[in-house]
């Protein structure tokens, strides 16, 4: 490490500790050459993911847009720490597949299941955009995998006549 004061490599650790988020370690290192102090941090290298979507393009994994469509999905139902370690858990296990591209629909999967542990209707409003929803038999497929049971018909065809969500994200 070179010293940002006189450029001489000279130098030896004084004091190491965890950043409030645990993301680096913060060194605060003495420069024996010119007598200056600096701080540097330390973080791991993550490889980025390239996330493969429906018309084949790659772009690179962008964490903020799965914040964007997690709180599209669940509106006010949920307080913003929660939804960001739900976001952190989701690149969390894309991480663990250990491939450097991912489908845009492996995602959306893992949005979808984070949104279920976290308010149901919100995993539907997500589904019904992710999963290109087009009947009414979309809508009942999807709320017995949410585990309401059996779904009365007039309450199939309110929701699927109510106008669309917004993109709550990527597919």
């Amino acid at each position: 490490m070179r010293c940002p004061h006189c450029g001489a490599e000279d130098n030896h650790v004084v004091d190491s500790r965890m950043t409030e988020d645990g993301g680096a370690v913060r060194r605060r290192r003495h420069c024996r050459a010119c007598d200056q102090r600096f701080t540097t941090y330390e973080r791991a290298e993550q490889s980025g993911i390239l996330v493969r979507k429906r018309d084949a393009s790659l772009e690179p994994y962008e964490r903020q847009k799965v914040l964007d469509g997690m709180r599209r999905a669940l509106g006010s139902d949920v307080d913003g720490g929660t939804v960001r370690a739900a976001a952190e858990r989701v690149e969390a296990r894309l991480r663990q597949l250990g491939r450097r591209q991912v489908p845009s629909s492996a995602v959306g999967g893992e949005v979808l299941e984070a949104l279920r542990s976290l308010s149901p209707p919100a995993a539907i409003r997500f589904a019904s955009v992710h999963k290109q929803f087009t009947s009414v038999e979309d809508f009942r497929r999807e709320l017995e995998l949410a585990g309401e049971g059996e779904i009365p018909d007039a309450t199939l065809r309110e929701l699927a006549d109510a106008p669309e969500p917004s993109d709550p994200g990527p597919p």
